[in-house]
């Protein structure tokens, strides 16, 4: 008989960062016992995806495996690790496990969501171990910008796999615990199969600083100001808003909470007590009670969200916090890949009403919750893995982190992309098939494939506009009236001065009229002929062709 395939396969998070969801396989070919690792989203891009909100792992291949599926478990409850919970779990059903935290943190954002459906989560100790299937899974404490973040230890009969989560060396995390050296050393003496590790730092030589390190520079600044200070970072980084905390007591300011996701992670975090010995909080509506020395607003918004908290400030559109010229704001974030704009249209409008603004390219007020270099080959030595596969990372960061693990000496590294199916063991890793794989689009309330139509077309419209023509016939094909014209998303006039209404109606009476006979009693070749003669008479007088949708109504 032979011995059980330990596989492990990503569905999301692999040549890219967010959108994380693993399964890990134990069995043969034709049966394997599943294990999911996280389930998040990643945000959409307005520019190229226009109005969808998130974007979630296609898990068409889970829902098939869905009676071998013995559990989800959750690293840590960053969004990119558990945003797509809530609208994917009903297709699974299976149990979820996490620590306290998370599950307070998951149970929150559930009350905070209409209509979401009830979804239990098995709490489970930091440092503790549960049987799932054949999986025994242990929970190993590391640092990372969240509490209760934890790598996950996968023991199985083929061998014992590392997954990291995401992950830091700080001996100094200001809350929860240090990364856990003793037991992760301990792992390694015990044997490692499989390291699957944390990527989006590998670029970035040495060790990532200290969250201590950011509260004594944000002390400094806070006490040093003038006027009024808004502070803005991730709303799940709880270190990052005990250290703020901490400055705004120091310098006798109190703390206003702004904006709904700051309020509720401050809210998990005392009920968990991560905040014990902080002071209470003040909501928005304190705001303007206290003088402008003694306030400090503590805002959403760190990546430019137009609803979010700091993007209404700045506008002057918050309906309980103001800012005024002499005042600070401080951005202790650091700017995720594509929001750059969004953000730098907040620092300009900010700075051009005198506002003084400072972020990490001129003063350490953020860290990463990351493994840089040196601590990725820390880590390495500890495990001592036989094999290494990069994930959570773009190509670049991939390669850089496969190379050093080589030069670290990792008999076998792997890169892989979503869907590939990894054999881990017994024998060599390698890639032995592959699964679907793609994104989901979270439209407003419903979800929808990459590839339908509703975001290809809304795509093109932004693009280049549509073009709606109604046309009334007889039945022998002949205009019954003239044809309604509405032009949405396109320029009103051509270079000439002419209306391209006026060109769109005659572009549209032309064709009719000069169409064979037979062509017109057949509404379908009409609307298809005029559809094609306007998107050629608008890309003429514009350079562009629009969506065209052409009705033919027969009276």
């Amino acid at each position: 008989m032979r011995p059980d395939e330990l596989t492990f396969t990503p569905l999301g998070g692999v040549g890219e960062i967010g959108m994380n969801l693993s399964i890990y396989g134990l069995g043969n070919r034709h049966q394997r016992s599943w294990l999911a690792v996280d389930l998040g989203v990643s945000f959409g891009d307005e520019e190229h995806l226009p109005g969808i909100d998130l974007i979630m792992p296609d898990i068409r291949y889970l829902e098939k495996e869905r009676k071998n599926l013995v559990g989800l478990v959750l690293t840590h409850a960053h969004e990119d690790h558990f945003g797509a919970i809530i609208d994917l779990w009903p297709k699974l059903q299976c149990p979820i496990y996490a620590t306290k935290f998370s599950a307070a943190l998951f149970e929150a954002k559930c009350a905070a969501e209409r209509n979401a459906p009830k979804i239990p989560v098995t709490v489970v100790p930091s440092g503790g171990r549960i049987d799932l299937g054949p999986f025994n899974v242990e929970f190993i404490p590391v640092a990372h910008s969240i509490p209760e973040s934890h790598a996950l230890a996968i023991h199985t009969s083929a061998g014992t796999v590392l997954h990291t989560g995401d992950w830091k060396l700080d001996p100094t995390p200001i809350t929860g615990l240090p990364t856990d050296e003793r037991r992760l050393r301990e792992l390694g003496d015990e044997g490692v199969l499989a390291l699957i590790g944390d990527s989006t730092n590998a670029v970035r030589d040495g060790r990532s600083p200290s969250e201590i390190e950011v509260a004594a520079n944000l002390a400094k600044l806070v006490q040093g100001a003038r006027g009024r200070v808004a502070v803005t970072t991730f709303a799940s980084n709880v270190a990052r808003i005990r250290a703020v905390a901490d400055a705004a007591r120091a310098a006798g300011r109190e703390v206003v909470l702004v904006g709904r996701a700051m309020e509720r992670v401050a809210q998990v975090a005392r009920e968990t007590g991560h905040l014990d010995g902080v002071q209470n909080f003040r909501g928005a509506d304190y705001y303007g009670h206290f003088p402008p020395d003694k306030v400090l607003a503590l805002c959403t918004g760190s990546q430019g969200e137009p609803r979010a908290a700091l993007a209404r400030i700045a506008n002057d559109d918050h309906p309980q916090v103001t800012l005024n010229k002499g005042d600070t704001v401080i951005f202790s974030s650091r700017t995720i890949p594509g929001n750059e704009k969004p953000v730098g249209a907040i620092i300009n409008g900010l700075v051009s009403q005198g506002i003084e603004v400072i972020t990490d390219r001129t003063h350490l007020v953020h860290v990463s919750g990351h493994p840089r270099r040196d601590e990725l080959r820390d880590m390495i030595s500890w495990v001592r893995p036989q094999v290494l596969i990069p994930v959570h990372g773009e190509a670049l960061h991939l390669h850089e982190h496969a190379k050093l693990a080589r030069a670290a000496g990792v008999p076998k590294v792997l890169i892989c992309k979503n869907g590939d199916i990894v054999r881990l063991g017994p024998g060599e890793a390698s890639i032995i098939g592959e699964v679907p794989a793609g994104r989901i689009y979270k439209d407003g309330m419903l979800l929808e494939e990459s590839k339908s139509r509703a975001v290809v077309e809304r795509r093109k419209m932004a693009f280049a506009g549509c073009v709606f023509v109604a046309l009334a016939v007889s039945e022998k094909g002949e205009l019954a009236d003239d044809p309604e014209v509405d032009l949405v998303g396109i320029p009103e006039k051509n270079v000439a001065g002419e209306l391209l209404d006026d060109v769109v109606f005659d572009a549209v009476v032309s064709t009719v009229e000069g169409l064979p006979r037979a062509r017109r009693r057949d509404p379908d070749a009409m609307a298809e002929s005029v559809r094609r003669a306007v998107r050629s008479a608008v890309s003429e007088q514009w350079g562009k062709k629009p969506l065209c949708i052409v009705h033919v109504l027969v009276v």
